[in-house]
């Protein structure tokens, strides 16, 4: 073995002795987007509130936040994106071939997508379930009443299967009409072709608020049968941008926690005390060092970006044409479910 070799050992076990690491080095991806100059990310072909593009080409949503944030970390501009739109047949494609850096896509987080196509989700920026939509009917109120119905799906998605299992275990025929892209779905619900459209419940309430012409006439059935947790994934293999990419979300989720937005955080970082914003916004202790970024990379996702809370309410919730409650989405200290490991 090399002296050097010899001494990067033994400084790295003194490092963990001491209860601290020596500064990451970049990964290939993280090299390879420098290079570029651009984070490629795989988001929606087009759903209000998540990924959609104006007639100017401008994408917003909160799927599309996380891919900006991204670029406000590791570039220093959140507009250095190239959006790649992506369908429920080739946003796992695009991202196993390395077409895209990370996927940003209303993707459900399962045991078999984690384990067997060679990617890894890094958290989970929007808690879903499958719901059911059809027009209002006296008395309709539960799924079970929808036996024999025609229905509206798409295929490639967590949709189709759920919607099979749960019709085959309650002995409920129906009759299912599938779609390759979510946009032929919904016209063919809209023209009648069928009575019911099935999808994440964020999809329809989505398409109730922006797309249809009488929304009063129709409903969402209160069930739900499935959980669909979603959240952005990146190719397994290089953890340096897995860390990366992790700790961006967790980053908008913390700083919701710590009461920093883009509105206050410039007169945080001039003025806090608090160990814990100081971490964050730079003037504190260097967190950006372990994974291969400068100290003011958390900073710059909420000063050009936002924290969660504001990207939601922003894109899907008070502020939005879909105006989605906060519900399972709130802070875990408000009773929702979004928590961040502490960042220190």
């Amino acid at each position: 073995m090399r002296a050097g070799s010899r001494f990067a050992i033994l400084a790295a076990g003194i490092a963990a002795a001491c209860g601290f690491a020596a500064p990451a080095d970049a990964g290939k991806v993280l090299d390879s987007i420098k290079q570029k100059g651009v984070v490629t990310c795989g988001v929606h072909t087009g759903r209000a509130g998540f990924a959609l593009a104006d007639s100017n080409g401008n994408w917003s949503g909160l799927d599309v936040d996380y891919c900006r944030a991204l670029a406000a970390a590791v570039l220093g501009d959140a507009k250095k994106v190239k959006y790649v739109p992506t369908s429920g047949q080739t946003r796992i494609t695009a991202l196993q071939s390395g077409e895209i850096d990370v996927l940003s896509r209303n993707t459900t987080w399962t045991y078999t997508r984690d384990t067997s196509l060679g990617l890894v989700w890094i958290g989970i920026n929007f808690y879903d379930g499958q719901a059911f939509i059809t027009k209002k009917k006296p008395g309709l109120a539960k799924i079970t009443q929808l036996a024999g119905a025609t229905i509206c799906v798409d295929s490639g998605s967590t949709t189709e299967k759920n919607l099979a299992e749960y019709f085959t275990g309650h002995k409920l025929q129906y009759k299912g009409v599938v779609f390759d892209q979510i946009e032929a779905s919904q016209q063919a619900f809209m023209s009648g072709r069928c009575q019911v459209y099935t999808g994440d419940n964020s999809n329809l309430a989505v398409l109730k608020a922006t797309q249809l012409k009488n929304p009063d006439d129709y409903v969402i059935l209160p069930e739900q049968i499935s959980k669909e947790p979603l959240g952005p994934a990146v190719h397994r293999g290089d953890d340096d941008w897995f860390a990366i990419a992790k700790w961006t979300l967790n980053a908008m989720i913390e700083a919701e926690e710590l009461g920093i937005s883009s509105q206050n955080i410039d007169s945080l970082k001039a003025s806090s005390t608090d160990p814990a914003i100081k971490r964050f916004v730079g003037t504190g202790d260097d967190l950006g060092k372990f994974m291969g970024l400068d100290k003011e990379w958390s900073y710059r996702i909420v000063k050009q970006v936002g924290n969660y809370g504001e990207s939601f309410d922003r894109n899907v919730g008070a502020n939005s044409k879909v105006k989605l409650p906060r519900g399972q989405m709130n802070l875990w200290t408000k009773g929702g479910l979004m928590i961040s490991p502490p960042l220190r």
